[in-house]
């Protein structure tokens, strides 16, 4: 068993211990703290790639009034199923139609302020989404849906319906617009850039607007359309070091 005086000086000496290994510790978060903040360059980069869609997104549909629901249902149902039948006849697969909108509300006339709303009627719509796989296809089945009766025909979309290689494209198209923004920032600031420590993506990306409104064309007209071509985006942020 130690002597009461060798306990004391070996009490010190695990104190001393202690506090030496805390302030080890000490020193080396905050050396991890500086270098996690050190002096960095942190620029965004776009790039953008035009691609032609190869997909069609249209909505189209009727609405009718009667003076019940069940007219206005009625006189519906007879359009629409003229309209499915189009769609089905332009070799579009009922997996690729779907129901966008059915909604039934009523109808008041209008009356001065202050009296009481008379009820007059229905107003049914339905509307149904399609996708065309075929654009060269699009002019015909819209010949097909206003013949059948479509009171509404709008929000034409042109997509593309597989972005991942272009969206691809445009990442590194916009790595490289970031680095040459970095390059130039340390140039004019004098300094080396170090390595890369923080790549972030921010989502982008456009295509041209809905197609709306179509007006009836002449029975022996075809629909002019014109796809264009889709712009995909990418936008980056690229942190680099400054080199020492």
């Amino acid at each position: 068993m130690p002597a009461p005086g060798w306990r004391f000086r070996l009490g010190w000496w695990r104190l001393a211990l202690a506090l030496g290994l805390c302030a080890v510790g000490a020193i080396d978060g905050a050396g991890a703290q500086q270098r996690a903040t050190g002096p960095r360059v942190v620029v965004s980069g776009e790039g953008s790639v035009s691609v032609a869609p190869d997909v069609v997104q249209i909505r189209s549909g009727v609405t009718t009034q009667g003076k019940t629901v069940r007219e206005a249902t009625e006189t519906n149902s007879k359009t629409m199923a003229a309209l499915l039948t189009a769609l089905t006849e332009s070799g579009i697969p009922q997996k690729d139609v779907r129901t966008a909108q059915l909604s039934i509300q009523p109808v008041y006339a209008s009356q001065d302020s202050g009296k009481e709303q008379k009820l007059v009627g229905y107003n049914v719509v339905n509307h149904v989404s399609a996708k065309i796989k075929h654009i060269e296809k699009l002019g015909d089945v819209l010949d097909r849906l206003i013949a059948a009766g479509a009171t509404d025909v709008w929000n034409v979309e042109f997509l593309v319906s597989d972005p991942g290689k272009a969206l691809d494209q445009a990442r590194e198209a916009a790595i490289a617009d970031a680095r040459r923004k970095a390059e130039v920032y340390a140039r004019a600031a004098g300094v080396t850039l170090g390595k890369v420590i923080s790549i972030e993506e921010e989502p982008g990306s456009s295509a041209p607007g809905p197609m709306r409104a179509l007006a009836q064309p002449a029975p022996s007209t075809r629909m002019p359309i014109a796809p264009g071509e889709n712009t995909l985006r990418a936008v980056v942020t690229l942190g680099f070091e400054i080199a020492r």
